[in-house]
């Protein structure tokens, strides 16, 4: 069985932040976004126009991986939870500092300060300023 899965990251309205954000954090490269205003209306329930200008999905490629963004609809609950992490692996630690003082910065909170483990010469953990966190791990090799 051949299988591919990606993170799906949900927000209330700061999708598009988010997907700017992590386009220059991570140096990824934007695939699409699509508003909720690029689908066709429907008479029976117009959306408002905040609705229409928020993400309905949107695609970033980081280096091999796909993360992909969404807003909530308007009125639906959005509680951001701690539950699912992000582990990058960075193969230089050059690019695991720069990455996790970015996704550090504009509200972001360490949670671990990067430093050498037992697995690693260099693992850290922050949370980003959209409540995500992610594992910054460089392989040993």
């Amino acid at each position: 069985m051949s299988l591919k899965m990606n993170p799906y990251l949900i927000f209330d309205g700061r999708a598009r932040e988010a997907i700017q954000f992590y386009e220059k954090a991570l140096g990824g490269q934007v695939l699409g976004i699509m508003t909720f205003g690029d689908m066709p209306g429907d008479p029976n329930h117009p959306l408002t126009e905040d609705m229409k200008k928020r993400v309905m999905h949107g695609q970033l490629k980081v280096g091999e991986a796909d993360l992909m963004f969404s807003d909530t609809f308007e009125g639906m609950p959005y509680q951001p939870g701690n539950t699912i992490q992000i582990a990058i692996h960075p193969k230089e630690e050059t690019e695991a500092r720069e990455i996790f003082a970015a996704l550090g910065d504009d509200g972001g909170q360490v949670i671990m300060p990067l430093q050498k483990t037992d697995w690693s010469p260099l693992y850290g953990q922050v949370k980003d300023k959209f409540g995500v966190t992610f594992q910054v791990n460089v392989l040993a090799e």
